[in-house]
């Protein structure tokens, strides 16, 4: 699983891919992180959190807007994503986990939202590739 962060007019996009959706959306979530930090201490404690919604791109949007909302009532920068994406009968069901890094130990800038703009998940011949553009 990986991610890239692209320019974007004036915000920032991560492109994300994995084996599965689970890596992928997990590699979109650490792409969320690098656009808001560049240097990532070893240090906070995991939490788990579990997103529902009625396609992919939903959930895609809901899971980083999700992440942060976690950052601002936490304090703290979800990283080291991991997740477990599935179809729960007629909606999609993310089940994830993330270390929650204090605001004290990093110099963040500010993400203030996911948007919709150009939002794509497609599966490919090794797996799965996100795009996704975030409010910076």
């Amino acid at each position: 699983m990986s991610y890239e962060l692209r320019p974007h007019t004036a915000d920032v996009a991560v492109a994300a891919t994995g084996a599965t959706l689970g890596e992928t959306f997990a590699a979109a979530g650490d792409g969320l992180a690098a656009a808001t930090c560049d240097d990532i201490p070893e240090t906070g404690e995991r939490f788990s959190l579990t997103v529902r919604a009625e396609g992919l791109e939903a959930l895609l949007f809901d899971y980083l807007d999700q992440l942060i909302y976690e950052r601002d009532v936490r304090g703290v920068l979800p990283v080291a994503n991991e997740a477990t994406v599935r179809e729960a009968g007629a909606e999609w069901m993310i089940e994830a986990s993330a270390r929650g890094v204090p605001f004290a130990d990093i110099s963040a800038r500010d993400v203030k939202a996911v948007t919709y703009s150009e939002m794509r998940i497609e599966e490919t011949g090794s797996g799965w590739d996100a795009y996704v553009v975030l409010d910076v």
